[in-house]
């Protein structure tokens, strides 16, 4: 119905009236805006104009949520890889502007020694989200002076105005929702031109924002209505859902404001639920009233459900299998397939739009499958790989049986020159080193990659998916004491993801303790290596339980590898030292590089498990239509690597291994790395948790915000 238009000449108008400006000094960083040029009722006595004015407001917010919040910034140094299934792939001592924000800072210890400019500059994360802010606010209070603006309101239906409201309503409440979560208790600013200055009490500002976004949801279209890269009513109805859990969840807050600082939408002085112990002068609970908040989130997540527009969860997969063979039949598969492919997304129900050739994306650069590639004219291209997923996870928690472990984690990476390489445990980055990787974006899926140059991808950033929706309502059904409805969405996710039969999923709920607990752990599944996980146990309390179990895990794992040479986990898979690979020449033996599921019955098959690996089909082709030099293509047809002893003990002296190095194989270190690293993978794993002490999981403010913004850190960090 309503599309984006791009007119350029009525766009650059109103540049300034929107904010749409450069930042020229520290001294004027945390402006919500600038001073408006262009009359407001030029801008919004039409819908073109205005949705002109709505564009400025979306490019700031994709730029905040690519470079600070969901691609790269402070995700990228904590939410990716500080949790207990996921990691960094570089040594601790070599990150450690990244590493002791992400292990909780020594158990609080090392907050007062931590450089308030080690990892975040200024004007930094915090400015780039204020900045959104204000071309929001921008939009948001022009249309609040319109004089028809009570009576569309009150109108309670959707207009082509209303739905632009309610867009900018809810990319502020995305803002604030994000700063919260990095900084805890932070301005509050709705109105343009204004500084953001002093802090607001976090609940506060989420009871606002919800109440705002309740406001908006019924004046705006659906998904489908609108395109996906436009906030719509569902996403408006997930956003409420998704803020309400966080407004209600467990949160370490600062006790040196004293008491009654802490207050409802409202003004109302809350009680808390405290959870452990007080560290650095902040204490870690939840909102005595979490129900009543868990109850809006179940409201709105269920309309969600019930009307969700275009968005589609697909339970099974929509694509045939190809004449040569090729697999698919994986419905969690074909979500990142369609994102790798420059569509959006079946499931999708918002997701911020990047342009192929243009800006700063981080997948797969940050967040997808390494590649060892050059800077320009690679096969793919460098991609550092950020996001690492913890080694007992993959082998010993993520069931063998689940259609979404190879999708997520690979062991593979490229060269960059067009062919497949084993990743090393070692310490490091690309596919040269850092250990497992996250799977889902990988610019071989792509039916044009960029190989002129790196992260120029061109993948959207999926911010809100269905699958989250069905979870988060599982979560405040099983919170709420409504298990059967907790476990019918819980199973709606869980078992689309396993071949008929094989989900067991009232053993999986039964070995979690508790449908609540199932609920959360299988969100570790759904989103593995996507930097959800962190939140999750941080706002639902399990982070101390979640940490010490990766830790026992981990332990055990290293102390068998050490002593016996592999470690068998409780699933049956076993880790060994050593591993067997050799490359082959895929196109000739399956008609095709790049694999997908893993056919039944081929589990045996070295090169077709685990799946969704191998390389782009056709490289040669690829850098004919990019007109880009094969000077950095590798010649020849052995692109796939054949892994041998992934999942199964193979004795390095007994004639298997002699029959392997006969066969043409190599024998690589595997687990006999990781026994290596020991303090990389167990000792600076949450560095000294206690598991009792409140998490300081928080950013410091950087000291041009203390300074412009009247206030001071907490959470034990310096004030300068």
């Amino acid at each position: 119905m309503m599309e984006v238009i791009k007119m350029k000449k009525i766009f650059y108008a109103i540049l300034c009236m929107v904010g749409f400006s450069t930042l020229t000094s520290c001294s004027d960083f945390l402006e919500t805006n600038s001073p408006s040029i262009v009359d407001r009722d030029f801008v919004f006595s039409n819908t073109e104009t205005a949705r002109a004015a709505m564009i400025g407001a979306y490019e700031q917010w994709r730029t905040a949520a690519q470079n600070s919040v969901f691609g790269d910034g402070l995700f990228y140094a904590a939410d990716v890889a500080g949790s207990d299934i996921e990691r960094h792939p570089e040594a601790f001592a070599n990150q450690p502007g990244r590493h002791y924000p992400e292990g909780l800072y020594q158990n609080g210890s090392y907050a007062g020694s931590y450089g308030l400019l080690t990892y975040m500059k200024d004007p930094g994360d915090y400015a780039t989200l204020y900045n959104a802010i204000g071309k929001a606010n921008a939009v948001i209070n022009a249309i609040q002076s319109t004089s028809n603006f009570e009576s569309m309101i009150a109108a309670g239906t959707p207009t082509e105005i209303s739905q632009l409201y309610g867009e900018a309503i809810a990319l502020r409440a995305c803002c604030y929702r994000e700063l919260i979560r990095y900084f805890g208790d932070v301005p509050f600013q709705v109105k343009s031109g204004v500084a953001a200055s002093g802090l607001a009490p976090r609940d506060s500002v989420y009871d606002v924002i919800v109440e705002q976004l309740k406001t908006v949801e019924p004046l705006m279209f659906r998904t489908g209505e609108v395109q996906k890269n436009i906030f719509s009513r569902t996403a408006v109805q997930a956003l409420i859902g998704r803020i309400s859990l966080d407004a209600a969840g467990y949160q370490t807050r600062r006790a040196d404001f004293g008491a009654g600082f802490y207050t409802d939408g409202v003004g109302t002085v809350l009680t808390f639920e405290k959870l452990g112990a007080s560290n650095n002068n902040a204490e870690y609970g939840r909102r005595s009233d979490w129900q009543t908040l868990y109850a809006t989130a179940k409201t709105y997540l269920k309309a969600c459900i019930d009307n969700p527009g275009a968005a589609v969860l697909h339970d099974t997969d929509p694509r045939a299998a190809e004449a040569n063979g090729r697999t698919y039949n994986n419905p969690y598969q074909y979500f990142f397939q369609q994102m790798n492919d420059l569509t959006y997304a079946d499931e999708s129900i918002y997701e911020y739009a990047m342009t192929q050739g243009n800006g700063n994306d981080a997948r797969p650069y940050s967040m997808g499958r390494p590649s060892s590639g050059a800077g320009s004219n690679g096969f793919p291209c460098k991609s550092y790989g950020q996001a690492r997923i913890n080694p007992a996870f993959y082998y010993g928690v993520f069931d063998p049986n689940d259609k979404r472990r190879d999708v997520s984690i690979c062991v593979t990476g490229s060269t960059g020159k067009g062919d497949e390489k084993l990743i090393p445990f070692g310490p490091g980055s690309v596919s040269n080193g850092g250990g497992l990787s996250l799977n889902k974006w990988d610019e071989n899926r792509m039916a044009s990659p960029y190989v002129q140059k790196q992260r120029l991808s061109g993948i959207n950033g999926p911010y809100i998916r269905l699958a989250e929706v069905y979870l988060a309502y599982a979560e405040v059904c099983a919170a709420t004491g409504d298990e059967a409805t907790a476990k019918t969405y819980l199973k709606k996710i869980r078992e689309r993801s396993f071949p008929a039969g094989q989900a067991n999923s009232d053993a999986f709920i039964a070995s979690c303790g508790s449908t609540l607990k199932a609920v959360i752990q299988e969100r570790a599944f759904e989103f593995a290596g996507e930097g959800d996980r962190r939140w999750t146990l941080i706002r639902t309390g399990l982070l101390p339980e979640a940490i010490r179990n990766i830790k026992e895990l981990t332990k055990k794992m290293l102390d068998g590898l050490q002593a016996n040479g592999y470690y068998t986990f409780d699933n049956g898979n076993t880790l060994s030292n050593y591993v067997w690979t050799k490359l082959v020449d895929a196109k000739s033996l399956y008609g095709y590089r790049l694999t997908a599921e893993c056919p039944a019955g081929q589990t045996s098959d070295p090169v077709l498990y685990p799946g969704w690996r191998g390389q782009n089909d056709d490289w040669n082709a690829v850098a004919a239509k990019a007109g880009v030099p094969l000077t950095n293509l590798t010649a020849g047809n052995n692109t796939n690597l054949a892994i041998k002893g992934l999942f199964s003990y193979i004795d390095p002296d007994g004639s298997e291994a002699a029959g392997l190095i006969a066969d043409g194989y190599k024998r690589e270190n595997w687990g006999v790395t990781l026994a290596a690293n020991y303090d990389e993978y167990y000792k600076y794993l949450f560095y000294d948790y206690d598991y009792q002490k409140a998490p300081i999981y928080l950013w410091p403010f950087t000291p041009n915000v203390i300074a412009t913004g009247g206030f001071v850190n907490g959470y034990g960090f310096r004030q300068e």
